[in-house]
């Protein structure tokens, strides 16, 4: 049996490790899973990469894989870097210091994406479905942004290029 490693189109690859040493990856819900397994191999293949981890779920409890990501998190102390923003909780400052309420939004992403952009972004989370984006149409109406589309129009406010950036929602790029 031949081993090949991650492949596909939502995968770490030469040509972004040849334009940046930060990976900023912006996950809500299940959308961590593929950013976890980049962030752990490159962790050991990649030490001179630097990565943020924006991670947005309804509540604390709702976090995938938090107490292994906070594990890498205090392992790599200065490669990796963790915020937290949940949607459904009271107060999630008392989750601590990493921990923000609400949604990404554009002022939260001011404040942690680098002024320089230079970094590359990894999207995953919920987005329009092909379910919605035909009811939509046969509606006449746009539908509704969901966290991929409004997280990529807040970053194209900031100014990352689409070269930036690495998407998927549900296993679409």
């Amino acid at each position: 049996m031949m081993i090949t490693g991650f492949t596909g189109p939502y995968t770490l690859n030469a040509r972004i490790l040849e334009k940046t040493n930060h990976l900023f990856h912006i996950c809500a819900g299940s959308g961590s899973v593929p950013n976890f397994a980049i962030i752990k191999s490159a962790l050991k293949l990649h030490p001179e990469l630097r990565h943020t981890l924006l991670y947005s779920n309804r509540t604390w409890e709702d976090v995938i894989f938090r107490s292994e990501i906070e594990a890498l998190a205090q392992a790599h102390p200065d490669q990796l870097k963790v915020i937290h923003t949940l949607t459904r909780e009271a107060h999630p400052e008392a989750r601590g210091p990493n921990v923000r309420g609400g949604r990404v939004r554009l002022d939260l992403l001011r404040e942690l994406v680098p002024p320089k952009l230079d970094c590359h972004f990894f999207i995953c989370g919920p987005g329009i479905s092909t379910f919605e984006r035909a009811s939509a149409k046969a509606e006449g109406v746009e539908p509704t942004p969901r966290f991929l589309e409004s997280v990529l129009a807040d970053l194209g406010i900031l100014g990352v290029q689409r070269d930036q950036i690495t998407r998927e929602s549900y296993g679409t790029a």
